[in-house]
This record gives C-alpha cells, structure tokens and sequence, in this order.
C-alpha cells in the first residue's frame, strides 16, 4: 500500500502534485494551529492565571510563577521530540501527530476545568505544571511531524515556499487565541470574564481537536517516507543515528547553535515579550494589548510565505542571518520609542480630565475591616487615558498602621493609549513580526534539509524544540526578571534590561550561522 502511494504520487503532474500538497497542507496547518493555539492561551492568559492558580498575596511572584510554569512547557518540548520524533521514524508521520494532536487538546481542556488556588489551594498549580507539561511533550512531537510531512511532499526547489505555511500556522494560532479571549472579554463583564469566562477559550479548543482529527485520520503518509518504508530504508534505531553518530550530531548542533537558537528568541520577543511589555511594563490595558498585537500579527503573517519563498531564490541562510542581524541591531531603539509612547511628562490634562471616587467592600478575613479602593482616572488632550487604583486596608478606627505608619496601599495602573499612539505601537510591533518572519519563515524547509529521509522527523525536532522551548520559552521569565532586577537596581533605561537575553542570544547565533552554515538550500537527502 505504502509503495503504491509513493508511486501514483511520483507519477502525477504538477498540477496534480500542487493539488496534492494544498490538501497535506490544510489537514497538517489546521492540526499545527490548533496545537499552537492550545499552548498559547496559556501565554496570552498569562497575567489572569496568575491570580487564578497562584496565592494572591504576592503579585510579582504569582506572575513569575505564570512565567515559569508556561515555560516549563518549552522546557520539556526538546523531550517530546525525542520521544515522538523516534515514534514518526519508525512508524510515520500520520499516526505520530494524531496522538500529539490528541494529548494537546485534552491537557488544554482540563486546564479549563482546575479550580482555583482558593478552592484547592496547591493542588491548583501541581495540576496546571503537569498538564502544562504534557501540552510541551505534545507540541515537541507535533511541529517536527508538521513540517517533515509537507517537506517530504513538496518539490524541492519550492520547498521553502510549501513549509513557510506550516510557519504560519504559529502566528496564527497566538492571533486567533487572542482573537477568542477579545470575544470573550468584551461578550462578558469585567466580572464575569475574572470569574469563570476565562476558561471559555481552553473549552473551545476541544471542538477544534475535534475537527482536526477527523480530517488527520483521513490522510495518507508522505511519499517519501512510504517509499522509505517499503525499501527498507526506514531507520531501526533513529535516535542512536541522529545523536550517537558524530557526523550527524554536528548538523544537529549546527543547527541548534547557527539558527534555531536565534530564531527562538526572535519568535518569543516579537510575539510574547512585546506582549508582556506593554501589559506589565507600560501597564497598558490588556484589552487594548490583545488589539495591538491581533492587528500587527494579521498584519505580518503573510511574510512567513514571502520569505519562505524567498528563501527558495536566494537561499536559506541569507535570509535567516539578515533577520537575525536587523533584530540585534533594532531591539533596544524599538522598546526605547514603545515605552516613551506613553510618557506622560509630555502629555497635557484635559480640562476636567481628573475623576476621583472611592468604593470599599468588607475585607475577606477580618469581617470588620474593610478594603477601600480609591479611583482615579486622569484624561489628557491627546486621548490618552490612565486608570488607577489605590487599595488600602481600613479597620474601624481608620487606616490600618505598620510599624507606626499607614500600611502601604496595592497600587495598580492600567494605560488606554490614544489613537496615533495604538498605531504606532502596532507598527512597532509589525516591525519585530517583520524579523520573525524572515528567520522564521525558512527554518522548516533548512531543517528538514540538513537531515536524511530516515532519521529527519528525530534529528530536525531535537535542534527546533531546544532552540524555541529552552532559550526562546525561557524568553518571558528571565526578561522580566531582568526588567526587575535593573528597576530595583535604580538603572536608567531599566525597561530595557530584559532585551540583553534575545540580543545576546541572537547574536551568538548570528556568528555561528555565518561562519559554518552553507549559503545553498541543500536537496541532497532525498
């Protein structure tokens, strides 16, 4: 059967094959898609989780602890590689991420279903790491399935092209997960979406799952590997091959350490950390960052295939460097001019811009005291508008006291920018989508190239998972930590430490890269 598919294949016309592989690339894009919407709710619910499975007495921790959690998901993902790469090079592709799809969409359901840290108490974030967990083993075996099967289907000068729209699927997925939490948000109240609406976009994802499945079951295994498997060329042992041999090992190095290493930290500072920026360092509402972020990822996602195609032109290689080379170069003026957008110093009050009122409710463990919130929200001329918060504990006999003074108040800010600053932002923003897709974009179609037929699903997805799920899911928790550090630190541009762990990162990568990977697109594996 698996002979026979590979030769109808071989004998079709182009025409043929170009149906062909838009129908492989719609059942494994939508698959990957959801996949990646699964794992990036997480990260796009990140400041709300925080209060939900994390006491709530210490914020910055409980956001750390968010930070850390989702990226204990990346963590893994070099292990579900290993572990669903060796799978897909014994058995194939198709049954390999049919169960990656599966494990994904159950572990994203139930994170939907745990109750809170008030409810369960530290029950709550055991079960949040482990099904946060699985979703990385998942996401480890899915991409590298992805991206091979489309590969080992696409002609091998159109290679780049075909594959640039499995790297669309990533975006697409963070866009379409924060298109579901807008809906969400502005369907329910304020109140509402706090208390239990956010678990609305974890449930969605089962139908999604669903759907997918049905269309996966339904499709046939590449060629290039049904002909492999037929000649008896598929591999017996596919990770002693990729690992325990020097020769292959060193392209696996190479292309941890020349491209997928960089590509990673681009990817999460353009989508993730720009995200997280403007929500907990600009303090921009979150609403509106959902909207500016949507809008520059609709906006760039067409460039993954521009570049992917590109790519097939001039060579992988010149465009991931030269991507890698801008960001370096662009981070810091970038998050320079994004934080100065909401400078207000320059900013002039409207007249009558300030309202202030005071609400209060009874205080959770003292059924005398009370917690008094103090609203203030200030308009300027230019349609800016700062909404602030001060909550402060009141017993009877007026403010609580702390070693003779009144205990500090909890304070929190949330920014509306005007118009022209949300385009601006967006345009920033647009700009790092621009990097990622150019190192994005080909990554798939240099990886699968660098590797044999027999081994490629293990040897490609070892390098990508460590590159994106160790220094690019780390991305989020040490820049912030880093952004904490220089505030405390008392540094100047503190706002900015956060961008030495990309910069730095990338730059390695870049000179790896340039030094040893070859400037032509290599089809020699096939």
């Amino acid at each position: 059967m698996s002979e026979n598919h590979h030769e109808s294949y071989e004998n079709m016309t182009d025409k043929q094959k170009n149906r062909t592989i838009w129908s492989v690339i719609t059942a494994s894009s939508l698959g990957t898609l959801i996949e990646w919407y699964d794992f990036y709710i997480f990260g796009s619910l990140a400041v709300v989780l925080a209060t939900k499975f994390f006491p709530a007495d210490n914020p910055t921790a409980a956001f750390l602890s968010t930070l850390a959690t989702f990226a204990a998901g990346f963590v893994v993902r070099p292990f579900g590689a290993l572990f669903f790469g060796r799978l897909g090079d014994l058995i194939g592709r198709k049954y390999t991420f049919l169960v990656t799809l599966l494990i994904m969409g159950f572990s994203t359901f139930l994170i939907g279903c745990i109750p809170s840290y008030e409810t369960i108490g530290f029950m709550a974030p055991v079960l949040v790491l482990i099904l946060r967990l699985l979703q990385g083993l998942a996401l480890g075996g899915e991409y590298g399935g992805a991206a091979t099967y489309v590969a080992e289907y696409a002609q091998p000068h159109r290679r780049g092209y075909w594959t640039s729209w499995i790297q669309t699927t990533a975006t697409a997925g963070l866009f379409i997960s924060l298109i579901v939490i807008l809906i969400t948000k502005t369907t329910l109240s304020p109140e509402e979406f706090d208390g239990w609406g956010w678990r609305i976009p974890f449930w969605i994802s089962i139908l999604m799952v669903a759907v997918s499945y049905i269309i996966r079951k339904n499709m046939k295994e590449s060629p290039l590997f049904a002909k492999a498997k037929s000649e008896g060329k598929t591999s017996k042992n596919p990770l002693k091959e990729s690992f325990g041999n020097k020769y292959n090992f060193k392209f696996v190095l190479l292309a941890l350490f020349g491209a997928a290493m960089g590509q990673g930290v681009i990817w999460y500072t353009g989508q993730f950390y720009a995200m997280s920026f403007m929500q907990k360092v600009m303090n921009i509402d979150s609403t509106q960052v959902d909207y500016l972020m949507a809008t520059a990822l609709f906006l760039g996602t067409p460039f993954f295939v521009f570049f992917g195609w590109l790519s097939d032109k001039i060579g992988r290689k010149a465009v991931m460097m030269t991507g890698m080379l801008i960001a370096i170069l662009a981070y810091r003026p970038i998050y320079d001019s994004m934080f100065k957008s909401v400078n207000i110093e320059n900013k002039t009050i409207a007249s009558g811009g300030i309202t202030e009122k005071r609400t209060a409710k009874i205080h959770n463990d003292i059924a005398t005291d009370s917690l008094v919130t103090f609203h203030k929200e200030t308009l300027f001329t230019d349609g800016t508008l700062i909404k602030k918060d001060s909550i402060v504990h009141w017993s009877p006999s007026g403010p609580v006291m702390k070693d003779g003074k009144a205990e500090e108040a909890k304070v929190s800010q949330a920014v509306k920018v005007s118009d022209d600053t949300k385009w601006y932002l967006i345009f920033l923003v647009f700009v790092q989508v621009i990097f990622v897709t150019m190192v994005y974009g080909p990554i798939a179609a240099f990886l699968v190239e660098m590797f044999p037929v027999r081994i490629r699903y293990t040897s490609m997805s070892l390098p990508y998972h460590i590159g994106n799920g160790v220094f690019g899911g780390l991305l989020p928790a040490v820049a912030t930590y880093l952004v904490t550090t220089g505030k405390d630190a008392g540094h100047a541009t503190w706002y900015l430490e956060g961008l030495w762990y990309p910069i730095g990162v990338a730059a390695v990568c870049f000179i790896i890269g340039l030094i040893y990977l070859k400037n032509k697109n290599n089809n020699l594996h096939d």
